[in-house]
């Protein structure tokens, strides 16, 4: 039998260890991040959305170093996320965005990978979404963009989506009468890249899918799922709306790739059985790894 002292000792160990895990996460998104600006966006005069927009505008019209305004524009917008989401976010930010506005400053006078601004769009965009979505994963953020339209989406009827697009159009509209129209439409190029590369990121390429079925034939089903695609069920109990009749669910995650297999085994043993599926972003715990199959 353990001693509470060792089991003490042993949480800390795990508590170090995840602490040691986001640090280095959040250094290593600050440094693709970093990379991606002065290296591939700021050198072709191609901005990015949110706060990292306004930034790279403010650094070409004062011929100031972008890492100075990426560190004063965010900084107002910690105590918000402080008092909106905690304060292991907010340090988490913190950290994320002083390491970017270092990187960003040592990297200023570095020649740039290319000065064809179509391939620093894309590579760009690339480079900067891995970044950023590597510091959210990590519970941070580069950006108080949102920190900003959590604020206005408590006073206002628009989505928190809806309110970082507006501001975002508005910031890219405005590099056009900064840069030049055509490199606005880079800088669209650019975000739109980085918003795809944050969204992979963060959800993977193996993305999960939750699935319902409800049919008369729900252990049948369940078996096969479990021997021909080797993934666990669980049985839930339900009623029908308008029968009022008990019913089964059965309830399992797959991979995309596995889909088609699915609803190929639940044709076949009941044509009329009711399927749902939706995409899910993270599975952790329970018996999700996948088992032999027969």
């Amino acid at each position: 039998m353990n001693h509470p002292e060792e089991s003490i000792e042993s949480h800390a160990r795990l508590t170090a260890i995840k602490l040691v895990k986001r640090a280095f996460f959040i250094l290593l998104g600050a440094g693709f991040v970093s990379v991606g600006l002065e290296m591939f966006l700021v050198p072709n005069k191609i901005i990015d959305g949110g706060i990292t927009g306004i930034s790279i505008i403010t650094s070409h019209l004062t011929n100031l170093p972008v890492g100075i305004f990426l560190l004063l524009f965010n900084l107002p917008f910690l105590y918000i996320g402080y008092k909106k989401i905690g304060k292991t976010f907010a340090i988490s930010t913190l950290f994320a965005v002083i390491l970017m506005s270092v990187g960003t400053f040592l990297l200023h006078n570095s020649d740039p990978f290319t000065d064809d601004p179509l391939l620093a769009s894309v590579f760009g965009g690339i480079i900067v979404g891995v970044g950023v979505g590597m510091v959210i994963r990590a519970g941070g953020s580069l950006d108080g963009t949102e920190i900003i339209a959590i604020l206005f989406n408590e006073k206002s009827p628009f989505s928190v989506g809806e309110i970082v697009m507006f501001f975002n159009i508005f910031i890219l509209g405005s590099a056009g009468f900064v840069f030049g129209w055509n490199q606005a439409m880079y800088s669209l190029i650019a975000y739109f890249i980085a918003f795809k590369m944050i969204d992979i990121v963060i959800e993977g390429f193996d993305e999960s899918k939750a699935v319902w079925i409800i049919s008369d034939k729900y252990e049948q089903i369940g078996k096969a799922l479990l021997n021909r695609l080797g993934r666990g069920v669980t049985y839930l109990n339900g009623e029908g709306g308008f029968s009022g009749e008990d019913k089964k669910v059965v309830f399992c995650i797959i991979t995309r790739l596995e889909e088609a297999k699915l609803k190929s085994i639940v044709e076949e043993w009941d044509s009329n059985a009711f399927l749902a599926i939706g995409n899910i972003h993270d599975v952790q715990g329970g018996q999700f790894k996948k088992k032999d199959i027969h």
